[in-house]
């Protein structure tokens, strides 16, 4: 459980570096626990990677990295890394590759069609690869992001009234740069798309509930983040 020492760490120093590094690193560690294999032949592409954080730390453990996102803001560490310049939401996915693992974390409530997103996402992961996918489910306390907790008036009001009570600049607004989903809703999607299965369901930030994710509506405000390991399978075709 690391939800105490993110919060711990916000209030001090806010989201610097080290506190993207404690998710990454607590992050990989649920992954190993879960028998993904790590390492020299486990090809890993870092999608939505930011400043590359997630991705530094699978290669620093050996793994081959691929970086991808709209913008290049790779760490300067990383400026000779293998970049992948893509807009998830308008782009051919053919130019990402195939790879063992395919680490997306907290980019999915930032896409307009993540249904399009979890549809396209086998063709990019080799048979038996791992997505890890991650992300703020609208719900949860900080659904809005950095209107939170002002979301709970709903998508259409909650960031018009952070504004007119609070008035900070701030980054999301609804249908434009953040898009509510749901757990619920990305569970029932998953299950209707040939050739994935969800191997693993987590409260991201203490996994030791994970029973919590078993429960419809209650999951959905309970999680801060919710955490899905999900697997290519074969097809009766490919078998």
């Amino acid at each position: 459980m690391i939800i105490h020492k993110l919060i711990a760490h916000h209030l001090k120093h806010g989201d610097d570096a080290s506190f993207y590094q404690m998710q990454a690193d607590d992050a990989i560690d649920w992954l190993c626990s879960e028998g993904v294999a790590l390492g020299p032949h486990t090809e890993v592409l870092d999608l939505g990677c930011g400043h590359g954080v997630f991705g530094h730390s699978l290669q620093r453990r050996g793994c081959p990295i691929t970086y991808a996102d709209q913008v290049n803001e790779l760490a300067p560490a990383l400026a000779a890394a293998s970049f992948v310049a893509i807009d998830l939401d308008h782009d051919h996915y053919n130019k990402l590759g195939e790879h063992d693992l395919v680490i997306c974390s907290n980019v999915l409530e930032h896409l307009a069609r993540p249904e399009d997103f979890l549809k396209k996402i086998r063709t990019i992961l080799r048979p038996s690869g791992h997505l890890y996918l991650s992300w703020t489910n609208w719900l949860s306390p900080w659904g809005g992001h950095d209107f939170s907790p002002f979301h709970y008036f709903g998508p259409h009001w909650g960031h018009r009234i952070f504004d007119r009570l609070i008035g900070r600049k701030r980054i999301h607004t609804p249908f434009e740069t953040l898009y509510p989903t749901h757990i619920g809703q990305m569970i029932r999607l998953i299950a209707t798309i040939p050739g994935l299965k969800v191997k693993k369901v987590v409260p991201r930030y203490y996994r030791e509930a994970a029973l919590l994710m078993k429960i419809p509506v209650l999951r959905e405000f309970v999680a801060w983040n919710c955490a899905m390991l999900i697997e290519r399978i074969d097809l009766p075709e490919e078998a």
